[in-house]
C-alpha cells in the first residue's frame, strides 16, 4: 500500500487570510459615498415644519329642548286630523254579533246553505264551531258588513280608521270557500 504524503497548511497561513478577507469585506461597507437611502435621511428634516398649529377651542355643549314652544307634533306618534266629522262612520251602538269577535283571517268559509228564498254560508270559527252567515249579518273586527255570499266567496264591506286623516273609510274584504 502506497502512503501519500500529504502536507497540511500552517495554521498561521490560514488565520491570516481570514484576517484579510474580513478586513477587505468591512472596508467595503464603510464607503463614505452612501447610496439614496443616506441622501434622504440627510435631506428628510429640511422639508419638515417646526411649528404646529394649536387645535381649535371647543366650546361646551348646550342641548336644546325639542319643540319648546309647542309648534311641532311628536314625529313618534300617527297623526290624525281633529275636528273633522266624517259622513261615513260605523254604528257603535248597535249589539255585537258572534263573529266579530274573530279576525276574518281565522274565519273558514265550508259550505253554502239555501233555505226559505235565503242563501246562508257556513263559517267555521278557530274554537271549531259552525256559524250560519247571511247578507246583512257583521264578521270580523272592522265591522264587516256582509254584502253578498256565492259558492265561491263571502264579500264584505269594512269600514276602518284611517290612521293619518283619522277619517273612516271603507274598504272590501272577502273570505274564500275552503275545500
Amino acid at each position: 500500500m502506497m502512503r501519500k504524503n500529504i502536507t497540511l497548511v500552517p495554521r498561521t497561513f490560514l488565520n491570516l487570510v481570514l484576517v484579510i478577507l474580513t478586513g477587505s469585506l468591512l472596508g467595503a461597507c464603510s464607503g463614505d459615498k452612501g447610496d439614496d437611502l443616506d441622501k434622504f435621511m440627510a435631506t428628510a428634516a429640511n422639508d419638515m415644519s417646526k411649528g404646529v398649529e394649536p387645535l381649535p377651542e371647543v366650546l361646551p355643549y348646550t342641548p336644546m329642548q325639542y319643540n319648546a314652544d309647542g309648534t311641532l307634533s311628536d314625529p313618534f306618534k300617527a297623526r290624525k286630523a281633529t275636528g273633522k266629522s266624517s259622513a261615513m262612520q260605523p254604528n257603535t251602538n248597535r249589539p255585537k254579533e258572534a263573529l266579530e269577535a274573530y279576525p276574518l283571517e281565522s274565519l273558514k268559509y265550508v259550505g253554502l246553505l239555501s233555505k226559505n228564498k235565503f242563501t246562508y254560508a257556513l263559517v267555521k270559527t278557530p274554537d271549531n264551531t259552525l256559524q250560519q252567515v247571511k247578507v246583512g249579518n257583521y264578521m270580523g273586527p272592522n265591522f264587516g258588513l256582509v254584502t253578498q255570499i256565492n259558492e265561491t266567496a263571502i264579500s264584505l264591506k269594512e269600514i276602518i280608521q284611517d290612521d293619518l286623516s283619522g277619517d273612516w273609510v271603507e274598504r272590501t274584504a272577502s273570505i274564500n270557500l275552503q275545500e
